[in-house]
């Protein structure tokens, strides 16, 4: 079977096949009680705040979706945060967080997402963002992104980023600014003093929110390759801009290094706010 990667009529058919298989192995065990491991855990105790938490529902669904790849697409490689690397030269690349947000999961909020990119000698080309439980898919790629219910026959609506320039009207999102190092926490900061309004914990939901039109910055520090490249596609594609806080485009399939992350509805706000992150 040809699949067709494009999204300029809306959600190809290989996201709507891929976000059924992670729906099958992740909401089962939502919201039910759930083993919760910690990655980084280690014998002689964990160290304060160190609590990295992975269950069977990440493990799963990265293991049906690698098993998806493989069978459809035998030369592509695959880069996971469960089980990490394989084939990482050839030509395109498929990048899996089964659940991004797995905190979230565990305590039985709805904002986490199976996030799932195509790259294309290392640049992510094509991205999704399944969140089962509200039964969306968030999908970009080129020009055209979407917001689509899950289902081959669901009508998906077009996703535009707002176009608004003053950080003073600026909402703003990161996952936890107690993440970020001293040096990053203090620009983070002032950043944030500049914006109308800061919300935190949103994880990936926050930078579809970013593609819907309902908030203008993202802002994080440690995430790795499979927490943002999905998201890069379906931001992009609705006018919004994404690099590093150096400017950098997001490119690459290295799972260890850290990166620090600045995505914007548009490339105004994305600089004024780079300014302020890099002083």
């Amino acid at each position: 079977m040809q699949y067709e990667f494009s999204t300029q009529q809306g959600v190809p058919e290989i996201i709507l096949e891929m976000a059924d298989i992670a729906a099958a192995e992740t909401l089962p065990h939502f919201r039910r009680p759930l083993r919760v491991e910690n990655k980084l855990a280690s014998g002689s105790g964990d160290s304060a705040g160190a609590f990295d938490p992975v269950t069977i529902a990440d493990k799963n669904a990265e293991a049906a979706l690698r098993q998806y790849i493989n069978q459809h697409f035998p030369t592509h490689g695959i880069l996971g945060e469960e089980y990490g690397a394989e084939n990482l030269d050839a030509e395109f690349v498929w990048v899996l967080d089964p659940i991004d947000g797995t905190r979230l999961f565990v305590s039985g909020l709805p904002l986490w997402g199976t996030l799932i990119a195509l790259c294309h000698q290392g640049k992510p080309i094509l991205g999704a963002m399944i969140q089962p439980v509200l039964g969306e898919i968030f999908v970009g790629a080129g020009n055209h992104a979407w917001l689509s219910a899950m289902g081959a026959d669901a009508q998906p609506q077009r996703l535009a980023t707002r176009q608004h320039q003053a950080l003073s009207q600026a909402t703003l999102f990161t996952t936890d600014p107690a993440l970020m190092i001293a040096p990053e926490r203090e620009h983070y900061d002032r950043l944030e003093q500049s914006c109308q309004l800061a919300r935190y914990g949103a994880d990936c939901y926050g930078y579809a929110m970013i593609a819907s039109g309902f908030v203008d910055l993202v802002v994080e520090a440690g995430l790795q390759i499979y927490d943002i490249a999905a998201l890069v596609p379906i931001i992009e594609a609705a006018g919004g801009k994404v690099t590093t806080w150096q400017g950098n485009p997001v490119v690459g399939l290295n799972d260890r290094e850290r990166l620090q992350i600045l995505a914007a509805a548009n490339p105004e706000l994305h600089e004024k706010s780079r300014a302020i992150l890099t002083d």
